[in-house]
């Protein structure tokens, strides 16, 4: 744990293992995406389950952003209590427990979320009457993941129409997420996939416009895809999460690479150095996550972290300056997934220039009800 006693020191006193923003290149990073995104016809509603904070999401939304995503109602919830206001859940709630949740957080922010089924929609619908609130409903619609949402045509139509009849509910439009395309190909083959997965789904609005019902939003995208999807005409949302601090996998990624920073990393110490080409880190599988690939260094070349077990990481050197690193020597290291590795950990140290500025919490870690 990472306590107040820590602002104002050197992070060459912070302990490891820990989890450090910098300040300054994740401040760069809102600043240029909400230079972006005045450029285009689309806003901004940055996906909260990057960075699980509501510091971070009040900071995106005082830079322009309409409000905020997350992924689950336990991180809506977290970002209510610490002020954000507008905010969408990008899933389906389900279950009455969860719903009674869902209706009386309406009654304190504007909410909002997704449904693919009319039942469901029919169980929030009843839970606002009783609880005299009104909720925001996005049909979701598949774009091509293939995981939830209604087809596009007639099967969304058909949702909609019941979703706008039903009492306590406002329909808000349509929630679709090209999660599938979001690191596909290169730049122009992401462009020609995401605008041919979202064709179908404007053509809906279009269907639903041209009868009388209004679509108020499209609301999709992501880091990989934002500068796609904010140029189709007919979305008004993008729900990019990762570009506020970036990770290895991302860094791979033509366009969101060049565009935005790494402003986050682990910050590690070596622990062995038993044979000249190998050092040990003390992070491991409870400090980052390697589903998307491995971490990587930020600052020396001739290193590969090739392994995580629990609390270690096996480093490979190829380099003189690599063959340097000694026990005791503190490193940064860039998380391969930002998101799952954010939600392994209690706090950020916030660092400018070498210097710890704040401690913040990670408020949503873990909120995974």
């Amino acid at each position: 744990m990472f306590g107040a006693d820590l602002i104002g020191r050197a992070m060459s006193e912070v302990d490891t293992p820990g989890l450090v923003i910098d300040a300054d290149a994740m401040e760069k990073n809102i600043a240029d995406m909400a230079e972006y995104i005045s450029s285009v016809p689309a806003g901004l509603r940055p996906h909260a389950k990057t960075h699980k904070s509501p510091i971070v999401a009040l900071k995106q939304i005082e830079a322009g952003a309409i409000g905020s995503t997350c992924a689950k109602l336990g991180e809506a919830e977290a970002l209510q209590r610490g002020g954000v206001r507008d905010i969408l859940i990008a899933n389906q709630i389900v279950g009455h427990r969860k719903i009674a949740r869902l209706v009386g957080m309406a009654r304190h922010c504007d909410i909002a979320v997704a449904v693919d089924t009319e039942e469901n929609a029919r169980q929030i619908s009843e839970a606002a009457i009783a609880a005299g609130s009104s909720v925001r409903v996005l049909v979701e619609v598949n774009v091509g993941m293939d995981r939830c949402g209604v087809e596009a045509g007639e099967d969304a139509i058909a949702l909609v129409k019941k979703v706008s009849s039903m009492p306590g509910l406002r329909f808000f439009g349509f929630q679709a997420y090209e999660g599938h395309l979001v690191m596909y190909g290169t730049r122009s083959q992401r462009e020609e996939a995401v605008k041919s997965a979202f064709a179908p789904l404007i053509e809906t609005r279009k269907q639903l416009e041209s009868s009388g019902i209004e679509v108020p939003v499209i609301s999709g995208g992501g880091t990989g895809t934002f500068d796609i999807t904010s140029q189709i005409e007919g979305v008004d949302e993008v729900q990019a999460g990762s570009y506020v601090f970036m990770d290895a996998k991302y860094g791979t990624v033509d366009g969101p690479d060049a565009r935005f920073n790494p402003a986050i990393y682990l910050w590690a110490t070596v622990v062995s150095r038993p044979v000249p080409d190998r050092a040990v880190l003390d992070i491991g599988l409870k400090t980052a996550t390697p589903e998307m690939g491995l971490p990587k260094f930020l600052d020396i070349e001739g290193t590969e972290i090739t392994a995580l077990s629990e609390e270690h990481a096996k480093v490979t050197l190829t380099s003189e300056d690599a063959r340097q690193l000694a026990v005791g020597d503190k490193v940064r290291i860039q998380p391969g997934h930002v998101c799952t590795t954010v939600n392994l950990h209690d706090n950020y140290v916030v660092a400018r220039n070498g210097v710890v500025e704040a401690v913040w919490e990670v408020a949503g870690r873990g909120r995974s009800q």
